[in-house]
């Protein structure tokens, strides 16, 4: 069936996933004052649908909690990770985890599509 999953690997600045055909996922973030800022989160179009968004954000999970920092979610699928898993909310600023996610959600949609055009 599907082939494994290569890992994620790192930088001082991005969470990436290099695919067999060269092809890469991304999650850029910046760590800043003891926050895990997720910026923005890419995947090439040809491997959408195949949890490597969410891979990576787990990976960012575990990196910020080996070194004790909290998630600040920027990008919208950032966004859309915590609102579909309730039980990782305590991981966020705690500014974010009593906002409404549907509405950030929709509003970093509407955001990142104006940057496309």
């Amino acid at each position: 069936m599907a082939s494994e999953t290569p890992e994620v690997r790192y930088t001082k600045t991005v969470f990436y996933i290099k695919m067999p055909d060269g092809a890469k996922a991304y999650l850029r973030y910046r760590v800043e004052g003891g926050t895990l800022k997720l910026i923005e989160t890419y995947t090439p179009p040809q491997h959408r649908g195949k949890g490597l968004a969410r891979k990576m954000v787990e990976f960012a999970l575990r990196f910020a909690e080996e070194r004790g920092l909290k998630i600040e979610p920027i990008c919208s699928y950032a966004v859309y990770y915590f609102l579909k898993n309730p039980d990782k909310r305590d991981m966020l600023l705690p500014k974010y985890r009593e906002l409404d996610l549907e509405e950030l959600f929709r509003k970093r949609r509407e955001e990142e599509a104006k940057k496309r055009i």
